[in-house]
Formats: C-alpha cells, sequence, structure tokens
C-alpha cells in the first residue's frame, strides 16, 4: 500500500509503501549487507536477521520503516522512530520531534541527484504531518558525504554525541528552517494517496502525564500561545485550495437554497454576479434532483473587468452580503466563522490523507468483541494497518471525515478555540483527550438517570475504585466529604476559558471542586463536545459543555433542560423495543443513561431562558455502541457515506465495491436499516427524530454491508408532533406543536434534501450508481414500507411522500439570519426559513 507519493521535476515520481519484513527480506539482505552501506551497521547480518530487524521495527511504538520506490521500483530504505525512545538523554528532547535514517540502496550506476530527491522525499513525508516540528538525524561522524546532503535541506550540527554503537553527529531541521530550503517549498504535487495514518499526533503526547501543573493540558504549549507551528498549515498553496474548495460550495448551496441565481451562459457554463455587478464567478455545473448544484470546482473563474481574480471565500460573502440578507451585525461574525472554517480545511489538507478506499477497510479486520484492546493510549498514533479492535476502526472513521455538515458553508467556525487549541480538540486531530472533573455542591447541582443507574454505580463503572479514591482524598485533604457532591465531567477548553473565570466565586466557596483528569482518554466526535472512550471503548460517551460558537450554536448544555434526558431516553427505547416493525428492522436506540448539571444562582437570576450563561456546566453520558455489537459486525459513522477523499474517491462507493453485493442491492439494505425506521417512527408514533450523519451510526457486517442503524442524541433532537398522543408527564417538552402541512417535512428536509441528496449526486458522479436508479430505489423502500402496514393507510394519504413538490427548507439562511442561535429549541418549526418548493425525486415511482 503506498503511504505517500511525490513527483520530482526532474527524476519522476518518488514513492513508498510499508516494509514486508519476510517479503522484502532478500532484498532488504543485499542493501543493508553491501559494502557501500558500512554506515547502516548491518554488514554482518543473516537473512533471518533482517527479518527479526525489521519485525522488531514493526512491533516498536514509535518506529516505522518503508520501502523507496523510484518509477515504481525499489530503489531506498526509511526509518521513521521517536528520538526520545532511541536517543535517550543525549540530546534536548522536544514535543514534535520526529528521527529519521535512510538508506539508498547500492547501485553501480548512480543517477545525479538522486540522493537528494531521496531525502526531499523523506523530508515531505516527515513534515506532512502538521505534528511534526522538528526531524532528528545522527549520522556516524565519519559519513561526511550525508553530513553535506542533511545541510541542503537545513540540518544544523547540534554537536557530536556517544551512542552504543557509533560516535554520531546530532543534527536537527526545524519545520521552518526546511521549508526554507528549495526542497522545502509548498509544492502541490507532494501527495499521499492511502497514507495510512489517520492523526497528526504529535510523538509523545499521549503521555498521561504530560501536563501543565495546575492547567491539565498537553506540555507543548508557551504562554500566549503564540507558537509559529501552531499556524504552520497555513500556506499560500493550502489557502487557495481550501478557498477554492468552500466558493465551490457556497456557491453550490447558495443556489440551492435560491439566495443566488446562476444565469446559464452561451457556452454552456454559468455565472454569479457580486451585488454591485463588477464582479462575477463563472464555472461549469451540473444540476441535479432536488435543484443539486455539482459544481466543477477547479473550473471556477473569478472576474472583474476581463481580469481574472484570486478566489477568495471572504470576498465572495462581502461582494455578496446583500444578496445574502447579511445584516451588520451579522456578517463579521459570519466572515470570522468563514475564515475559521477555511483554517480548518487547510489544517485537513496538511494532514496525510487517507484512501476512501483504506476508511472503509479500516473495520473490517475486526470479527468479535474480544479483540478489543484493553487500552488504547496510543490508539491515534497507530497506522490503519494496526488498528486493532473495532473501536479503533470506528474511530479511525469518525476522524477522517473532512467536510462537516453538507448544507452549511460556514461549517466548521469553532469560534473560541485558539490556532493550538484547535489541534488539540478538533474532531479531524484525531488527539487523545483526558477530560477534567469537577465535584459540585449536591445542593446546587442536579443528577438524573434512567432506570436501574444511580449516581454513584455509575461513578465507579466510568471512574473506577482507584480514581474515586483520589479524588476523595482530595476533597479530604480540603475538608470536604465527596459523598457531599456530584461528580461532572468537564472538557479542558471550558475549564481554562470559562469555567475559572465565569464560576470563580463557585469555586472560591469550594461549591465545585477541581479534581484533575480521569485516566480514561477520549476522542472528540464530529460534533466536537461528544467524547468516545478510546482506553475503554464499552464506556459511555461523555458530552460535555462547550462554550463554543459552531454553526449557528453555542454548543453549551442547559441543566434544567437535561433533567429530563434519561427519561426521555427510556421512553424512546422502550417505544423502538415494543414495536415489532423496528424490531425487525434491528434499530437501536443509544440511550443517554444520565445527565448531571450544576446551578448557579446569580446567572440564574440574571438571565433570560436560553441564555448561554445558563448552559455552562452540565454533561451526560450516552452508551457506547460497542457492546451491542454481534460477531463480525462493525460501525461507521452515517457522515461518512457522504466522505470524499482528497483524490475525488468516496467512501459510500469503496464499502459499495468491496462489499460483493450490486449496487441497487446495497443500497436497498442501507435503506432498509434507515430509512424504514425513520418511515415507521413518524407514521406509526408521531416520533421524528433530526436523523443527519452524524446522529446515525450504521452497523456493518465485515464486507461493508449495512445491517442495523443506530440512532442517537435523542433527548435534544426528537419530537412528538401529536396534540393528544399520551406522554410522561416527565418528557412533556418532547411534544412539538407543528402545522399539520409541515409535518412531512421532517422527512422531506432531513432525510431526502439534507442527505439523500448528497448521496445520490455522489454515487452519480462515481458512476456507482445514477440518480434514477438511486431514487427509484428509494421509492421502493417507501413502497414495501407502506405495503407492510396496510392499517396506517390513511396517514400514508394525509402525509404523501410521493407528493409532487414539497417546500424548500433552507438551512444556510437560518445562520445567516441569526449565527449565534438559528433555531430556538422550543419551537423548531416556527424558525423555518421556506422558500419555494422542490420537485420530489420519488414522485414519479409512486405506486
Amino acid at each position: 500500500m503506498i503511504v505517500f507519493s511525490r513527483t520530482d521535476d526532474v527524476l519522476g515520481e518518488f514513492a513508498l509503501r510499508p516494509v514486508d519484513p519476510a517479503g522484502d527480506a532478500a532484498l532488504l539482505h543485499e542493501w543493508v549487507t553491501h559494502p557501500k552501506s558500512v554506515f547502516w551497521m548491518m554488514g554482518d547480518a543473516s537473512p533471518s536477521g533482517v527479518v527479526a530487524e525489521f519485525e522488531a521495527i514493526a512491533a516498536r511504538p514509535g518506529h516505522d520503516a518503508y520501502l523507496g520506490l523510484h518509477e515504481g521500483r525499489p530503489a531506498f530504505l526509511v526509518e521513521r522512530y521517536d528520538p526520545r525512545r532511541e536517543l535517550g538523554e543525549v540530546y534536548d528532547a522536544r514535543p514534535g520531534d520526529v528521527g529519521m535514517h535512510f538508506l539508498a540502496a547500492p547501485t553501480a550506476t548512480p543517477i545525479h541527484g538522486f540522493t537528494r530527491a531521496v531525502i526531499v522525499t523523506v523530508m515531505e513525508l516527515l513534515f506532512a504531518d502538521p505534528g511534526t516540528r522538528r526531524v532528528i538525524v545522527e549520522p556516524d561522524v565519519r559519513n561526511t558525504a550525508v553530513h553535506a546532503l542533511n545541510a541542503t535541506v537545513g540540518f544544523e550540527v547540534v554537536g557530536t554525541v556517544s551512542l552504543p554503537d557509533k560516535q554520531a553527529l546530532l543534527s536537527v531541521c526545524p519545520r521552518e528552517r526546511y521549508e526554507a530550503t528549495p526542497g522545502g517549498d509548498d509544492r502541490p504535487d507532494a501527495t499521499l494517496p492511502g497514507h495510512d495514518r489517520p492523526d497528526a499526533t504529535l510523538p509523545g503526547h499521549d503521555r498521561p502525564d504530560a501536563t501543565l501543573p495546575g492547567h491539565d493540558r498537553p506540555d507543548a504549549t508557551l504562554p500566549g500561545h503564540d507558537r509559529p507551528d501552531a499556524v504552520a498549515h497555513l500556506t499560500p498553496g493550502r489557502w487557495a485550495h481550501a478557498n477554492r474548495l468552500l466558493v465551490r460550495k457556497a456557491l453550490a448551496e447558495f443556489a440551492h437554497e435560491r439566495l443566488l441565481v446562476p444565469e446559464r451562459l452561451p457556452d454552456g457554463r454559468y455565472a454569479v454576479r457580486s451585488d454591485d455587478g463588477t464582479v462575477e464567478y463563472s464555472f461549469a455545473a451540473r444540476v441535479l434532483a432536488l435543484d443539486h448544484w455539482d459544481i466543477d470546482a477547479h473550473s471556477i473563474v473569478r472576474w472583474r473587468s476581463g481580469a481574472a481574480l484570486r478566489l477568495d471565500a471572504l470576498d465572495f460573502v462581502v461582494e455578496l452580503r446583500h444578496t445574502l440578507g447579511l445584516t451588520e451585525e451579522v456578517l463579521p461574525v459570519y466572515l470570522e466563522e468563514i475564515s475559521s472554517t477555511l483554517a480548518s480545511s487547510a489544517y485537513k489538507l496538511a494532514r496525510p490523507p487517507v484512501r476512501a478506499a483504506d476508511l472503509a477497510r479500516a473495520g473490517s479486520m475486526v470479527a468479535h468483541r474480544s479483540s478489543l484492546a484493553p487500552r488504547a493510549t496510543s490508539f491515534v498514533g497507530r497506522s490503519l494497518r494496526s488498528l486493532v479492535g473495532v473501536a479503533s476502526g470506528f474511530q479511525a472513521v469518525e476522524t477522517g471525515m473532512t467536510e462537516g455538515h453538507p448544507c452549511f458553508v460556514a461549517n466548521n467556525g469553532r469560534l473560541g478555540f485558539d490556532a493550538e487549541e484547535y489541534q488539540w480538540y478538533a474532531p479531524e486531530a484525531a488527539r487523545p483527550v483526558r477530560l477534567l472533573w469537577l465535584a459540585a455542591r449536591r445542593d446546587r447541582s442536579t443528577f438524573t438517570s434512567g432506570a436501574g443507574l444511580d449516581h454513584d454505580a455509575l461513578m465507579r463503572a466510568e471512574l473506577g475504585t482507584a480514581t474515586l479514591e483520589r479524588f476523595a482524598a482530595t476533597m479530604a485533604g480540603l475538608g470536604l466529604d465527596l459523598a457531599d457532591f456530584h461528580l461532572i465531567p468537564v472538557h479542558p477548553w471550558q475549564w481554562r476559558n470559562r469555567l475559572s473565570v465565569t464560576f470563580a466565586g463557585e469555586v472560591a466557596r469550594r461549591r465545585l471542586v477541581l479534581l484533575g483528569p480521569s485516566e480514561d482518554e477520549y476522542l472528540a466526535q464530529q460534533s466536537i463536545r461528544t467524547f468516545f472512550n478510546v482506553g475503554a471503548p464499552s464506556k459511555h460517551y461523555v458530552k460535555t459543555a462547550l462554550s463554543v460558537l459552531n454553526m449557528g450554536f453555542l454548543r453549551g448544555l442547559s441543566a434544567e433542560y437535561m433533567a429530563a434526558t434519561p427519561a426521555i431516553n427510556d421512553w424512546v427505547a422502550d417505544l423502538v423495543a415494543g414495536d415489532e416493525v423496528l424490531k425487525r428492522t434491528g434499530l437501536t436506540v443509544l440511550r443517554e443513561r444520565a445527565a448531571v448539571g450544576y446551578h448557579h444562582e446569580q446567572y440564574a437570576a440574571a438571565s433570560a431562558k436560553g441564555s448561554p450563561y445558563l448552559k455552562m456546566l452540565a454533561a451526560l453520558w450516552r452508551e457506547s455502541p460497542v457492546p451491542l455489537l454481534g460477531p463480525g459486525e462493525r460501525l461507521a459513522t452515517m457522515a461518512s457515506l457522504l466522505h470524499v477523499d482528497r483524490a475525488g474517491d468516496s467512501f459510500a462507493s469503496a464499502l459499495i465495491n468491496g462489499s460483493g453485493l450490486d449496487p441497487v442491492a446495497w443500497l436497498r439494505r442501507y435503506l432498509d436499516a434507515y430509512l424504514t425506521p425513520i418511515l415507521h417512527c413518524f407514521y406509526a408514533h408521531d416520533l421524528v427524530f433530526m436523523p443527519h450523519g452524524e446522529n446515525v451510526i450504521l452497523v456493518l457486517d465485515e464486507r461493508g454491508v449495512p445491517q442495523r442503524a443506530m440512532f442517537k442524541d435523542i433527548a435534544e433532537e426528537i419530537g412528538v408532533m401529536s396534540a393528544d398522543r399520551p406522554l410522561p408527564p416527565e418528557i412533556e417538552r418532547v411534544r412539538a406543536d407543528v402545522p399539520e402541512d409541515m409535518k412531512i417535512l421532517s422527512i422531506f428536509t432531513d432525510v431526502f434534501d439534507c442527505f439523500f441528496r448528497f448521496l445520490s449526486a455522489i454515487l452519480d458522479a462515481d458512476g456507482t450508481l445514477d440518480e434514477d436508479t438511486f431514487w427509484s430505489t428509494v421509492a421502493a423502500c417507501v413502497v414495501d414500507y407502506q405495503d407492510s402496514v396496510p392499517h396506517l393507510a390513511d396517514r400514508f394519504a394525509r402525509y404523501d411522500l410521493f407528493a409532487e413538490r414539497f417546500a424548500l427548507s433552507c438551512l444556510n439562511r437560518l445562520q445567516l439570519r441569526n449565527n449565534r442561535q438559528m433555531v430556538d429549541l422550543a419551537d423548531p418549526a416556527g424558525a423555518l426559513q421556506l422558500v419555494g418548493t422542490l420537485d420530489n425525486p420519488i414522485a414519479r415511482f409512486a405506486p
């Protein structure tokens, strides 16, 4: 599997793949025992010794070996290693250090410039990981040829050091010094198809003790967060690429929502003009079902007075601000969200990309729950090849997503994170996080739980005896009894940036006590504030309050609102378990089993309902999907079906191609698992979900065929659209007052327009499944469901899923109108922005 490739302007294609210790043994033995390889120090190695050496490398944490190819032929050897493990105390270790060795294959016909091209390839590989800050080498002091070569790419000599097998010339190359050399340009031709590390982890930053006293954060920080490498991903080439992608999305989604009306040009292209008519954006596009604009990003040209201008997403918004309806109050914040979204895109472009095909196979090596690793503290630093267990495959897919919400243009704002915090807490950074824990006075906090669970039992299961004893000792040292307090998990950012200041009085009076981190490590999910336990995957997800502005909301959690969360989840779970149709589909509800929140008296007295000040300190625990799997099953967030890798290949097509089924059969399996339960909940129970990609987890078999679906985020994003359906008093808030003619929009908008529209276009563009076949298959699923429950025929007629058209509900218009709170959760229907209608793509397939 090729993990990195680049094209040299003179010498052509260079690529790397992992060493196969057994398969490459004869070739490597010939190389390392050759007299010209004397400084590799394996001159007397036997063939079996070479195999043993490279097997040991493969098993050693932080150590990788790659076979280098030139024009497809083996030509060099590369080792990447953690210098702190290999060099011990002989150098001043820093976070982000990576060690390197390379060996050019001995040859009787040397190529001019070859070793220079090899070392540039190696450096490009290492610095493609934004976590790499310096490269460390320690060649033999006698190897003068390598010393000279190292200098050409920016290595500085630190000094001579004594290693067990040699006197070495320790040399260091910081990222900025390499990028200032001729080989270190930001060149777009350096590509990484299939690089098998889904993370951008700093070596060693998965240590539980890598924290500053009192700060509970990784120690790779300077006061003021002014480290240059925190913005190393922001280069001209990546910024231009990110802007082109975002302008393409803005044109497509704003045209879909009829904020823009592209004009068809005589040459078949389309054009959109600025508010003042002086700037024109022209592009090539296909218009598919549901007014989906499939725009060729490379075709977009921005013109003014006959001259082509660079694409800039912020300029785009400013030039069209009146057309987009942006007020003076909203515009600057929206521009900041756009800028942050671009920075996120540039960061993803700087990461070693993972091929869709590799992601599709990420969990296929898992057969049984017993394969789960008991600890996974170094999970993120492993390659895809070495991911072990269903949780690892699941999280490789989760953190491999690059787009975010498919509809929203400004979908990665995360306003509140600085550049460094983004690289620790964004889901795409894929770095383990240790949550902080607060003790909260029970007379100031509320804990609620589902049937059969209480606070102390949950804490014992989640934290373990040793951590609880440590917390109790901390409290006793302050003269306090842990039994008088509830425990609340807290996002480290929330503690440092909000709670330690905004709730300072509560801390001073010891109504809140910081206990420090627990032992478990978590990965942020696509929803940012929800965490998956990678060390103990069978434990609960943890969802925390996070006062970061993202996609129209500050992502806090209301203590008052969440008090009913466990009861709502139990009610939905019981409904699903008691319905024969839903049981046949295999639908599972991942219950939010417990919730805890803190009540600050002064802010409660001073703040209006829904205020961010009432949503700063709360958390909930949601079931993990891992214990609910059977043998051979694996997991993937449904958002992954819309993922397209950097080469333009889609995750969905990769799953279909590897499944052994024809595309229609695979699609139907997916629809039976996902769409059928949505239909039945609506028609049989007046129950609607927010079933977007991040709220649904697909259970796949070993071949990648959908078996069933798991729905999550239940309490905040469900509604019962009936005034007379009986509900327990404690969950009455889920009842939604929705006009009769708008009820069916829950399916048309959330499923058809906000998910199937994109999936259909992706499969059509891939040549996997044309859009007519896609929508006819959706129609067949609907018909088969309706035929299976004839007693609901009156409701099918009242809420006609085969209607000729339906109202277009516009999400971006909500954010453009109010990007701090798009929707009042108490009246979601009242906030909808409806603009005209869309032709229903399944209407013509009606029975």
